[in-house]
């Protein structure tokens, strides 16, 4: 089995629209399926100047300047928008790219940028999510010329047209979080896709063990789920550049080697196939230096080749 590499990109820390659109096209360029990016508005740890930039807002740009490579959040927040609108927003960005959009929604979880953005933030989201997922799957289910309606405890929805309507005819979800119970339900109810972000590299075996049993229990098989996991990367072709890249990004090597796909080029291809044989199908690579587009070049030329 190959296994799906994507690059992914937190453009909070600093990063302007240009930036994440030369990471997109070297992403398109050197073969990647995908480029993700998260969706906050507040920097964690740093200036984050120039400022953050709307995820919804720079997939759109993204979706015209890129031709084949897919797009996505990993993950979108449930509190940020009202599921009709993110409804509309995801439909249209879809059919701007020609049909290469994915989304991952999740509860939401920092707090600090929701009060200095003027967003809600409740102390209990998980209701807030799961009828968000129901609506979004809901009114791009519902066929043309038939209406959507909605009555929930957190959104209410009449009669709505329940257009526009996405360009693929299923367009995936993805869904994360190490919940025990609730969360695995979710994704074998509504996900496309099960992610697991930046776990502990002996967790994420049993939680794909897990996330199966959820699926048993709802009818579903294994095979009707994709198992990726989210990792920081930095690789460097010998010890020095590895060095240098985990210095560029604030890091300390053994932490980087501990926790995500970092080290020599032997050490990458390793650990991606000890991943793959696990039964993780589709890596996310945290990319965190936009500017270093040689670190994609090389994962490319000297990591994927050998997967």
């Amino acid at each position: 089995m190959t296994l799906d590499l994507r690059v992914f990109t937190e453009p909070q820390q600093g990063a302007t629209y240009d930036d994440q659109l030369a990471v997109a096209q070297a992403t398109e360029k050197l073969g990647f399926s995908a480029f993700f990016r998260s969706d906050h508005y507040l920097a964690m740890g740093g200036d984050g100047l120039p400022g953050p930039t709307d995820s919804w807002t720079t997939l759109a740009g993204l979706a015209r300047d890129t031709s084949t490579v897919r797009l996505g959040t990993l993950v979108s927040s449930a509190t940020f928008r009202h599921p009709g609108v993110l409804a509309v927003q995801v439909a249209q960005v879809d059919q701007m790219s020609g049909g290469r959009v994915e989304l991952g929604l999740g509860a939401g979880w920092f707090a600090r940028e929701h009060e200095a953005y003027g967003i809600p933030f409740p102390d209990k989201r998980f209701g807030i999510l799961t009828e968000q997922l129901e609506i979004l799957t809901g009114m791009w289910a519902t066929p043309a010329g038939e209406t959507f309606s909605h009555h929930g405890t957190h959104y209410t929805l009449t009669d709505s047209p329940a257009l526009p309507k996405p360009a693929q005819e299923k367009l995936p979800v993805i869904v994360g979080g190490g919940g025990p119970t609730r969360t695995p339900a979710l994704a074998a109810r509504f996900a496309d896709e099960y992610n697991q972000g930046f776990p502990e590299l002996d967790s994420v075996a049993p939680r794909i063990g897990v996330i199966n049993d959820a699926l048993a229990a709802a009818g579903r098989t294994p095979e009707s789920l994709v198992q990726s996991v989210a990792l920081v990367l930095a690789v460097g072709k010998d010890e020095a550049e590895f060095t240098r890249r985990a210095a560029a990004i604030g890091r300390e090597p053994a932490e980087l080697r501990e926790h995500g796909v970092a080290g020599t080029v032997s050490e990458a291809v390793d650990l991606l196939g000890s991943l793959r044989d696990q039964g993780v199908q589709r890596v996310y690579l945290q990319t965190l230096d936009l500017q270093d587009l040689d670190h994609l070049d090389l994962v490319a030329r000297e990591v994927a080749t050998q997967l």
